[in-house]
């Protein structure tokens, strides 16, 4: 029973693996059960067994991608909850901006082909997945501007950071059909890039910070003269 739970387990896997690649090199329209089955040496049947269909598999190979690669890049960058916020922050841009580089980030490869040519098959699982990481950035920017900031000042800020991950996004997307190396378009020290993305967004939080509490005071003093 054991040996056919592993086994089961196993299928799953490959077909997952499979699904991945064949869906971040073809859209869902184009891409087809049996490629995938061929690739992950199993049959139609397993793919009714362990996914039901086409569409569920679709959903679970993104989800499959998109884990694998934050298992290369964790999302915190190995840094505990209770470090400075600062240093909080700055994993999580480092960890972000070189998985959007990485070519064996298959979730974007993946997610290219869906904005390409929308199912909206995937719109839940994104938005599930994505959000607790979008939450977790959103906390630690309204930690280092302070509890007198405003949510839209955090929006701002959160936005701002997210900013460089779309731009690399776009690079990425720009290079898909590019099929030589002197075509594509690219950061040439994308650590350089990353460096420079952190100090510019510490520094950025930092300013808005001090105008937050220049307005505090200005507003006390004013109320003062009043009373």
């Amino acid at each position: 029973m054991k040996e056919k739970r592993k086994d089961s387990a196993k299928t799953r896997q490959r077909l997952l693996k499979a699904a991945t690649k064949v869906f971040a090199s073809k859209s869902f329209t184009e891409a087809t059960i049996a490629e995938i089955c061929e690739q992950a040496g199993t049959n139609v049947a397993s793919v009714n067994y362990h996914f039901g269909d086409k569409k569920n598999l679709y959903a679970e190979s993104w989800r499959h991608a998109f884990h694998q690669s934050l298992k290369s890049y964790p999302p915190d960058g190995g840094i505990r909850d209770d470090s400075n916020p600062e240093k909080r922050l700055q994993a999580r841009i480092r960890s972000l901006l070189h998985r959007v580089v990485d070519q064996n980030s298959c979730d974007f490869f993946i997610l290219f082909k869906e904005l390409a040519n929308p199912t909206g098959l995937l719109m839940e699982i994104l938005d599930k997945e994505i959000s607790p990481r979008r939450a977790a950035m959103h906390s630690i920017v309204k930690e280092l501007l302070g509890p007198q900031a405003t949510e839209r000042q955090v929006q701002f800020c959160h936005a701002s950071i997210m900013g460089n991950f779309f731009y690399l996004l776009h690079l990425r997307q720009l290079n898909v059909n590019r099929k030589t190396t002197e075509e594509k378009l690219k950061i040439d020290d994308i650590d350089a890039f990353v460096d420079h993305v952190i100090k510019f967004s510490l520094a950025g939080i930092r300013e808005v910070r001090r105008e937050i509490s220049a307005h505090i005071k200005s507003k006390d003093i004013r109320q003062g003269e009043v009373k």
